[in-house]
């Protein structure tokens, strides 16, 4: 499932958009303000960013220089109507500009261009010598395939994907499990040990005392 980062200061558009986006498929995570943004960004991993330009603390074109290391693509969704202003954002590195008001089904359908156009060769991970087919969900150790079940998959995924950072047990668990962390850890703990013993990855595995666990590039 694309995981979505919504970052609109008007919560009645923010709640019409994210209800709209989940029930399309995607899972959604709102912020109100730049900063927020900012620290949601640095938790958990988004395959895109809906971004206001207009946004207290910090506006959306200085969130963007922020996120554009991360390789995560934008889409402003901003009043500002101006050719000037999509020009900037566009030139600042958004992929796409959509001025309010607009019909939901044009969002739904540049979502999923940009989508399509950014994840396109984003099929396979790799990782040591596991192959990992996002488009089949499955994992393969040359000839042999490892089996997973979903969410033992969606947290082989995550995993590599922030590969070599130190990342919270409660992230983790909002991550994959799309639901809030409730502190109870042997759901996260059982799939982990269950992760290392299928896939060989027990040196790289990391757990980290007290803090979360860290997938290391090197063992």
């Amino acid at each position: 499932m694309m995981n979505i980062l919504i970052v609109e200061d008007e919560r009645p558009i923010s709640d019409l958009i994210k209800m709209n986006l989940e029930d399309s498929g995607f899972h959604c995570t709102c912020a109100y303000d730049g900063l927020e943004a900012a620290d949601i960004l640095e938790e958990h991993y988004f395959d895109l960013v809906l971004l206001d330009i207009m946004l207290p603390h910090i506006n959306g074109y200085e969130l963007l220089d922020y996120i554009r290391p991360l390789n995560i693509p934008v889409i402003f969704l901003t009043a500002k109507a101006a050719t000037m202003d999509k020009v900037k954002g566009l030139n600042l590195g958004a992929e796409d500009y959509i001025v309010k008001p607009f019909e939901v089904s044009e969002l739904l359908a540049r979502v999923n261009v940009v989508l399509r156009r950014f994840h396109k060769s984003e099929k396979i991970l790799a990782f040591h010598d596991l192959i990992i087919d996002l488009d089949k969900q499955s994992v393969q150790r040359g000839s042999e395939t490892i089996n997973l079940t979903p969410k033992e998959f969606d947290l082989l995924v995550y995993l590599v994907r922030n590969k070599d950072l130190v990342l919270q047990r409660d992230s983790i668990y909002e991550a994959v499990w799309e639901t809030e962390y409730d502190g109870n850890t042997r759901t996260l703990e059982l799939h982990i040990q269950r992760l290392r013993k299928k896939t060989g990855l027990e040196h790289h595995l990391k757990t980290l005392y007290k803090s979360g666990y860290r997938l290391d590039s090197e063992a």
